[in-house]
């Protein structure tokens, strides 16, 4: 690009414009239309070459800068002087992620230089390459029936039948009972609530929660084991309390609920009707969202004395969740989502 802007600005002081016309025209200083033009003169097409910088020249050419690269953006191994015998060379790498150093190492048994941990630093930092940090994902399973069945979901909150119940369920299991072993500070000006790291456990709780989507209630019940009969036992106290007669659309994750003996117990009660979400679509059942508030508010920073402590806490929450419970008001429509 330099050189093509060099060879214009001669091209046009050879038409005969003047420099500030010059300058105008390609949009620079009139200076450096100066510098070029009389670099020209005195050396012809030797004077638009660049000059000899000053300075150092680079320690680490081509190859180890690629070598840094190449290494940072593969998979973890072994380096190569680290492994001199048999033996270490047939014993797995136990590390999962690079660090400067052992990037460093590994470079060093590739191209027979060293470089400094410092130097690596350098180089990854001038690409924004930053090997150490991981970001998770979940390959979602190939789901042919996906967006019609998370149509159909959304379609269900967001036009519920007339005359039929409408519920979310799903189960929060093993919720952790820990009691700090020291008190923790208050939030002050200028500085967070501050918590103590360590803590006592005493033991999990389960339990299994329905949501009223048309009135955002819940009835939770505390769990032993999360298997097809604790379900369906739950299925038989909603069962027993929903006014006779009406339909029952459930929204559920599956896994264990799609078990021989739940498909038995939901052919014999054909009022109700499962719209089962996509695999690793969890995010579909509103129920979680009444989860994610509860974790939020109770369980993150919560210190709990006992497991009936903890319980005891859990159906606080729900009973003052339940005294101003409404509807969420559900936005997605079963469009594709944007990908981040």
């Amino acid at each position: 690009m330099r050189a093509v802007l060099r060879a214009r600005n001669v091209l046009a002081a050879a038409d005969g414009d003047s420099n500030g016309a010059i300058a105008r025209k390609l949009d620079v200083h009139v200076n450096m239309v100066r510098k070029w033009r009389g670099r020209f003169a005195a050396s012809g097409l030797d004077g638009l070459r660049d000059a000899a910088r000053p300075g150092r020249p680079k320690t680490y050419g081509p190859t180890m800068r690629v070598a840094i690269v190449a290494t940072a953006t593969s998979a973890p191994g072994p380096a190569r002087r680290c492994c001199r015998t048999a033996r270490a060379r047939r014993s797995p790498h136990p590390e999962s992620t690079w660090s400067h150093r052992t990037i460093a190492a590994k470079v060093a048994g590739t191209v027979s230089a060293t470089v400094s941990t410092s130097q690596v630093g350098r180089i990854l930092a001038g690409l924004d390459l930053k090997p150490h940090r991981v970001r998770g994902w979940l390959t979602r399973r190939d789901t042919p029936d996906f967006w019609q069945r998370a149509a159909d979901i959304c379609a269900l909150y967001r036009n519920p039948p007339e005359g039929a119940v409408v519920l979310s369920i799903d189960e929060k299991t093993a919720i952790a009972a820990r009691s700090r072993r020291h008190p923790g500070r208050p939030a002050a000006p200028g500085r967070p609530a501050r918590e103590e790291f360590e803590y006592r456990r005493h033991g999990t709780a389960s339990l299994v929660a329905a949501l009223d989507v048309r009135s955002g209630e819940v009835l939770t019940e505390i769990i032993i084991r999360n298997n097809a009969v604790t379900f369906t036992g739950f299925l038989d106290q909603l069962d027993a309390v929903i006014t006779p007669g009406l339909d029952i659309h459930v929204v559920n994750n599956g896994s264990s609920h799609t078990a021989r003996h739940t498909r038995k117990w939901l052919a014999d009660h054909p009022r109700w009707t499962v719209h089962w979400t996509p695999p690793h679509a969890s995010w579909l059942n509103q129920v979680e969202l009444l989860f994610s508030a509860m974790t939020r508010r109770v369980l993150r920073h919560g210190d709990f004395s006992s497991r009936d402590d903890l319980i005891a806490k859990l159906d606080a929450y729900v009973i003052n969740h339940n005294t101003t419970a409404k509807p969420y008001r559900w936005t997605y429509d079963g469009t594709p989502l944007k990908v981040t």
